[in-house]
């Protein structure tokens, strides 16, 4: 194998019901370039390690506790030798080789990040991408989700031209290391779930483009509980702590304090 051009980073926490089947689909759909996986196990006490150990190109790293997404994430990059660093949540499946998304970001100087079509388990279209939240849409997370007709159906025209959106999700991000490391990173301030937005952000402060490519899909086993909707709500804390200021972040903490509200009385939040 010739030098590593792409680093696979995988975050898994009691993984193994899904590991094996992202690690092969890797394996069928990577094998045009030279790559690495970094596994960033937050201390699990599965069979995710027995697992990953079964694959080649897998390296691991054994973190004691559970770090959280951003910061297991980073560890990883830090040591990834790619040039171009790929986040991949483990709950996922490459259905299309990555090569039209790799040539993409490689072509292209001013590409910040790259994201591709996401399927729920029933391989049904679910929105993968949103626009950059406005103060007064905190009052209710799905006025983030890109409005274009084509984002909406997962109906899009001409699957094999990239589209310019805001930001994309982490279960799938394609970028340079250069990039990831000027950016600082994902921040650590979350947990799990905004990092990318914030992430995202960055990037286009840098003045970088991120792009959605349909023509390329995966499976993502999404799953909403509770404790998502607490670390969302959470995590924007944390974004409008960092992008508003006077009026804008007055009308963004009071639009937030009535989401959770009201989803403390419908859901039952604590």
């Amino acid at each position: 194998m010739g030098k590593i051009k792409l680093s696979i980073i995988i975050v898994t926490f009691n993984s193994g019901r899904y590991l094996k089947d992202c690690l092969a689909s890797i394996e069928q759909f990577c094998s045009f370039l030279p790559y690495e996986i970094w596994i960033s196990d937050n201390n699990s006490t599965d069979n995710t390690i027995e697992i990953a150990k079964e694959f080649s190109n897998v390296l691991i790293l054994q973190n004691k506790e559970n770090l959280g997404f951003a910061k297991a994430n980073n560890l990883a990059v830090n040591q990834a030798k790619g040039e171009y660093v790929l986040l991949l949540n483990h709950d996922t499946i490459l259905l299309n080789s990555l090569k039209p998304a790799f040539e993409l970001i490689e072509n292209e100087l001013n590409i910040g990040a790259v994201g591709i079509k996401m399927l729920n388990g029933e391989k049904s279209y679910i929105p993968s991408v949103g626009r950059y939240p406005k103060p007064w849409q905190f009052i209710k997370f799905s006025s983030f989700q890109e409005k274009r007709e084509a984002f909406v159906t997962g109906n899009f025209k001409n699957p094999n031209v990239s589209l310019k959106v805001d930001w994309i999700t982490g279960a799938f991000l394609l970028t340079r290391k250069e990039d990831y490391q000027k950016a600082g990173g994902l921040d650590e301030a979350y947990f799990m779930y905004v990092e990318d937005v914030d992430f995202c952000k960055r990037l286009t402060l840098m003045g970088k483009e991120i792009l959605f490519l349909p023509s390329i899909c995966f499976v993502h086993f999404v799953g909403f509980n509770k404790t998502r909707e607490i670390m969302l709500l959470k995590g924007f804390e944390i974004y409008i702590e960092k992008y508003f200021t006077g009026v804008e972040f007055a009308i963004a903490r009071t639009c937030l304090n009535i989401n959770y509200a009201v989803k403390k009385w419908f859901k039952g939040l604590r």
